[in-house]
């Protein structure tokens, strides 16, 4: 059974607890990890692969995705994992698949994919076997893709394993190989007019490894688009933009507000808010 009287947490809430592995233990896994994020790495691809992706309205493009956990807050065990695909370009919810997990991979910082991606494959597997015609052309992942410690976050995870085109887009500044939320990084933000106006994240050794994105006009705070896979920055930064109605696009603001929803539904005392 779930806890009743408890509210939710997105999983990058502070309040949310972090499942401990001590020692050596840690270690072990921390280096098995790493190396298959190495292996893995090697399979992403950095560019356009779809003809839609090619066309300046991105023509051919009819369904996204959007991906998603929310947990009941206090409880990083339990979790509602969300997949959502919306019509594209109206953004009009076409499939939906929230399902209560019990998460029993560990959290440790860079590795987020090994604790979440196999329930958000296994729903996009669910709906391949049962609706394979709703699959999406696309994948938004609330979360990092090269934008990462070690260039393989969890949206390139994602794509990867699942084989389809997966685009990264997180809320707040991964602090990583040189990138800083510093004066001059605030700066840039103060510098972005209207919505679609973006600048690079240049790591140290100056290689793009994506962009923070002024998603609309009505919200000067940034997302930071990476690419997850099969798909180029400039192009994911401009399906981002094509995709928000608010701040966070449609895909994943859906999937965290339907996950919410579903928690709402089976915990009635939990306190839940969408993404804007």
């Amino acid at each position: 059974m779930f806890p009743l009287n408890t509210t939710v947490a997105t999983r990058a809430g502070s309040a949310l607890a972090v499942t401990s592995v001590c020692g050596s233990k840690t270690d072990d896994l921390v280096k098995q990890w790493e190396s298959e994020q190495a292996r893995l790495r090697q399979q992403v691809v950095e560019e356009d692969t779809e003809d839609w992706q090619r066309t300046l309205e991105f023509s051919g493009l009819q369904r996204v995705g959007g991906v998603d956990l929310s947990f009941i807050k206090g409880d990083d065990v339990n979790a509602c994992a969300q997949l959502v695909v919306l019509s594209y370009p109206d953004l009009k919810v076409l499939y939906k698949d929230s399902q209560m997990v019990t998460l029993t991979a560990p959290y440790i910082a860079g590795f987020l994919a090994f604790r979440e991606t196999p329930f958000l494959l296994k729903a996009l597997q669910r709906l391949k076997r049962d609706q394979p015609a709703l699959l999406p052309q696309v994948v938004f992942v609330d979360g990092n893709g090269l934008f990462h410690y070690r260039e393989f976050g969890l949206a390139c995870h994602l794509g990867v394993l699942s084989g389809l085109p997966c685009v990264g887009v997180a809320k707040n500044l991964l602090q990583v190989q040189g990138v800083y939320k510093d004066e001059e990084h605030q700066s840039q933000i103060a510098a972005l007019q209207k919505g679609g106006d973006s600048f690079p994240l240049t790591a140290a050794s100056g290689k793009v490894l994506g962009k923070a994105l002024r998603s609309c006009n009505k919200s000067s705070k940034p997302v930071y688009v990476s690419v997850g896979h099969r798909i180029s920055l400039d192009t994911a930064v401009r399906l981002t933009h094509s995709c928000c109605r608010y701040r966070v696009p449609e895909p994943i603001r859906q999937a965290d507000c339907l996950s919410r929803e579903y928690i709402r539904k089976h915990f009635p005392a939990a306190d839940t808010c969408c993404k804007e």
